[in-house]
């Protein structure tokens, strides 16, 4: 079974790594199309909202689901975990469709908040851009449900793949229909999500699931999946501050503090998104079936095996950028305005960010494990601790060692997140064994 994981982890993180190549390949073509403009901002501050909405809402109840629909599989059969999706996506819409309606409708008195510098015009674009883009909140949603339910099949590489359509078809939108408007983004989006949730709802047909949503009273399943989701929605709102905390420090030091501190982060950020998600997909359906067959000693040996193998490979990572920060970050951005004395400020943050690797990649682990023993509120105390030690380690590292310290902090915090986690997780195991053998 550990091979199994081990070769569903590297197919979704291949496979992931190519949607990011693609999205690079927008990004790039969009920065050419339309530059700083005033369009540009307008299209970024306008896709805030539902970009929050859908992190927060989808990948929450994504994540939320698999255990439910596992146990639920295993204990009940597939006509009880058919008619469990059924109710759920009922639900899920329900869910998003208020949220969207509200993002739209509340847009008149955050938008000019958000972007307080924008003149009339460029806020009456914002608006424009977020009503076009508000129905991805209920695509995106959609589509992470039933991704879920794919994966919770244990099947990886559809899901995995899709990502990479709506880049692809916003790319071509861009080069072949609305070529200097910048309403082709929000065309290109709602294309891609509407396929990729096509491609999805197809795939759930194809092994003979009802797609119908269907109303069902809340019962125990759905009620079960309100409880693990609530706190995971908590949980990514709390990380969000966490963000929003670090630009805030940042920002308070010399110019240039916030961009060095963005650029820092994002090389990280990429390689931990692609392998962190592959970890997580892979790992949550195997760590869920045993749940659902209350093997607890399984679950234990596979908290120790796995995160012994998590923080094995990511020292060669973290060695790796830190004794080539500076040729990695001279080969990615100096060029242009980037000079060299912004190479080695950006190396330094890069060098402070990469002690989080091993941390951030077992806490989704810690976290996924939480999620199978039904314990989930824990994530929302662990997202609290990790926005308070953040913001006074950020305190403390940045009077000595400027922006880099707001990175190690940002390290030392999911190292301590990491500790309670871990705690919890091994406590909530030995609470469950002494439940099965009393």
């Amino acid at each position: 079974m550990t091979q199994l994981v081990i070769r569903a982890a590297t197919t979704i993180a291949v496979l992931s790594a190519a949607a990011k190549v693609v999205s690079v390949g927008k990004e790039l073509l969009v920065a050419r199309r339309f530059g700083t403009g005033a369009a540009i901002e307008s299209y970024l501050v306008a896709f805030l909202t539902p970009a929050l909405a859908v992190n927060v809402i989808a990948t929450s109840l994504s994540v939320a689901l698999i255990p439910t629909y596992i146990a639920v599989r295993e204990t009940e059969g597939r006509a009880a975990a058919e008619k469990f999706l059924s109710g759920l996506t009922a639900w899920t819409l329900t869910l998003l469709s208020v949220a969207t309606v509200l993002i739209v409708a509340g847009s008149p008195f955050y938008l000019p908040l958000i972007a307080s510098g924008f003149n009339q015009r460029k806020l009456d674009l914002a608006f424009q851009l977020l009503c076009a883009l508000a129905p991805i909140v209920v695509l995106n949603g959609l589509a992470a449900i039933w991704g879920a339910a794919i994966n919770a099949g244990e099947r990886f590489a559809l899901v995995a793949l899709t990502p990479v359509i709506t880049p692809l078809v916003t790319i071509v939108v861009l080069l072949l229909f609305v070529r200097h408007s910048i309403f082709a983004l929000p065309i290109g989006m709602l294309a891609g999500s509407a396929l990729e949730t096509t491609l999805l709802g197809a795939a759930l047909k194809h092994r003979g699931i009802s797609l119908r949503p269907r109303w069902y009273r809340l019962d125990r399943s759905l009620r079960q999946v309100s409880g693990q989701f609530s706190p995971r929605a908590g949980a990514s709102v709390l990380r969000s501050g966490s963000a929003v905390v670090d630009r805030s420090f940042a920002a308070t030091l010399f110019p240039g503090a916030v961009a060095a501190l963005s650029y820092g982060q994002r090389i990280t950020t990429t390689l931990l998104s692609i392998v962190g998600v592959a970890l997580g997909s892979a790992i949550t359906p195997y760590l869920s079936a045993k749940a659902a067959k209350s093997d607890w000693v399984g679950l234990r040996r596979t908290l120790r095996n796995y995160l012994l193998v998590v923080i094995v490979a990511s020292i060669p990572v973290v060695l790796f950028l830190l004794y080539f920060a500076v040729p990695i970050v001279r080969l990615v951005f100096e060029r242009g305005s980037f000079r060299p004395r912004d190479t080695v400020l950006v190396a330094q943050t890069l060098s402070c960010y990469a002690f989080q690797i091993p941390f951030y990649l077992s806490n989704i682990f810690l976290s996924r494990m939480l999620g199978a023993l039904m314990a989930s509120r824990v994530l929302i105390w662990g997202a609290a601790i990790n926005l308070i030690l953040n913001l006074v380690l950020n305190a403390l590292f940045i009077r000595t060692l400027g922006v880099a310290g707001i990175a190690l902090a940002t390290s030392c915090a999911a190292f301590l997140t990491f500790c309670f986690l871990m705690a919890t997780a091994i406590r909530r195991l030995h609470e469950k064994q002494l439940e099965q053998h009393a």
